[in-house]
């Protein structure tokens, strides 16, 4: 099937014209908010880790949950619904900044309901693509969806950079919050497609239980979960939290982070183009040998390199990001069957950002502690070791990706 014919299949452009919008404020969002909290009064990166810590614990509270209230309620509609609650309090947020005065409980109650929200819509969203699409189509249409997410990404990222350095953190962060808004009620229009689960005999915590047992039995899922956990706690602290201060202290502050962000963008895209073809016979092996690209990533970026080096390996390492999300998510799709799929969404989010409040919380005191450059250091030597410790299990070395036509058989 070419692309031509994949967006004839009803609802498929729809769905794809909502990622782009409520991506393109996504890539507003960090360099907004980042550079709005550091640039407030009392802003600091203890500050900022502390928000974007406070999000990811609310994300980590529900995500169990979010997984079975998508399956009992239907996923299309719970992703319409928490869009929408999460833009409300992006725009609370917004309209603070608008003012030059943000009490820090607005950036906690903005953040908090985000990571609600969120926390329900990821375990929601992996079940759309599924419910449009025909078995043999999901990886082109996940190689798509994630072009033209980061299309999204890049354009974002790039047009942040611009309105923050020129005008503040105010105007992107209202199209942040309003791209969510837009999105949510176009996807409501194709809530029917995935209907509440008429069968609810089980209580929610029977049916966290039984997703909590589907999600162990794989043992290659849960060895990579248990990595990215702590991936993901370095890659937040270095960039979400240390990243920004590198560029205030060495470059240009935003409109030079925004370069960074859209070489990453750059490469989400790229990574998209290749996955769209890619066929590897170990999937998990050759994924995890390249993420050792976070690590040159994080490193390259402590040292006294310059921003078109910087961007370089940021792109790299966004590559492997987008290649993670499409190949990750058809092995997923293949593998687990499709009834319990929210829920081990779910339990894969939550694991693997488990540790992330720690990266965001811990970043800024470690920063002062040893100082910026070590502790990076820190950050780079720890992801190549845990990417190292998840090559060593069997099951993630050997693992193969099923065919479409063997899948949840």
């Amino acid at each position: 099937m070419n692309l031509r014919h994949l967006l004839a299949i009803p609802y498929v452009k729809r769905f794809f014209v909502t990622r782009f919008i409520s991506n393109l404020g996504n890539g507003m969002a960090p360099i907004a908010l980042a550079f709005g909290i550091l640039q407030l009064p009392n802003g600091s990166a203890s500050l900022l880790g502390l928000v974007l810590g406070a999000n990811t614990i609310a994300t980590l509270i529900i995500f169990p949950f979010g997984g079975v209230i998508a399956d009992r309620f239907g996923r299309i509609k719970m992703v319409a619904i928490t869009d929408v609650m999460g833009s409300l309090g992006l725009i609370v947020q917004a309209s603070f900044f608008a003012t030059g005065h943000v009490p820090i409980w607005v950036l906690l109650f903005a953040n908090i309901n985000f990571g609600l929200q969120a926390g329900i819509w990821w375990p929601a969203f992996s079940g759309i693509l599924p419910a449009l699409l025909p078995e043999e189509e999901l990886q082109k249409g996940n190689a798509f969806l994630s072009f033209i997410s980061n299309v999204a990404l890049i354009s974002g990222a790039a047009l942040g950079g611009v309105l923050v350095t020129t005008s503040g953190a105010t105007a992107a962060l209202f199209i942040d919050a309003f791209s969510f808004l837009v999105a949510g009620v176009i996807v409501s229009t194709f809530r029917h497609l995935v209907p509440a689960r008429s069968n609810n005999e089980h209580s929610m915590m029977q049916d966290l239980i039984h997703g909590w047992k589907v999600f162990l039995s794989y043992r290659w899922i849960v060895a990579v979960v248990g990595g990215f956990s702590f991936i993901v706690m370095a890659w937040a602290g270095a960039q979400e939290v240390l990243g920004p201060l590198i560029s205030l202290q060495r470059f240009h502050g935003a409109s030079s982070w925004a370069v960074v962000l859209t070489a990453e963008s750059i490469g989400l895209v790229l990574g998209s183009l290749i996955g769209y073809r890619i066929v590897v016979k170990h999937p998990m092996r050759f994924m995890m040998i390249i993420t050792w690209s976070l690590s040159i990533y994080i490193w390259v970026l402590s040292g006294s390199h310059s921003l078109a080096f910087i961007a370089f390996t940021a792109l790299l390492w966004g590559i492997t990001l987008d290649l993670w999300g499409t190949i990750w998510t058809t092995a997923m799709v293949r593998q687990v069957p499709r009834e319990s799929l929210s829920r081990v969404s779910a339990f894969d989010g939550m694991g693997s950002m488990f540790f992330r409040p720690l990266g965001l919380l811990i970043a800024g005191p470690l920063a002062a502690w040893l100082g910026i450059i070590h502790a990076m250091w820190f950050f780079a030597l720890f992801s190549a070791v845990i990417v190292g410790i998840v090559l060593l299990v069997p099951e993630v070395r050997n693992m193969e990706m099923p065919s479409a036509d063997s899948a949840n058989s």
